[in-house]
């Protein structure tokens, strides 16, 4: 799965907990929780949804390492390589 794939995935995420934001619009270097406005709950319902779809297990150790789009989507390419 390339970063396309993997950025698709967590759009889709997001669209699920945040279905009023502008995906184009989001800096993918910003803090994601604060640009979406989104609490606790909704990051880790984002982040269950997606160990579901993308079978990547995500511990709560590494949380703290997902701060932007692009830290998840590194994290996440990351984790599918190592699972080759």
């Amino acid at each position: 799965m390339n970063t396309d794939e993997i950025k698709q995935q967590i759009f889709n995420g997001l669209i699920d907990i945040a279905p009023e934001v502008e995906l184009d619009e989001l800096d993918p270097n910003e803090n994601l929780r604060e640009e979406l406005d989104i609490d606790s709950y909704d990051f880790l319902s984002l982040l269950i949804g997606l160990n579901e779809s993308l079978g990547v297990e995500i511990p709560e150790t590494d949380y703290e390492k997902l701060v932007s789009l692009t830290d998840l989507v590194a994290y996440l390419a990351a984790k599918l390589d190592e699972s080759r």
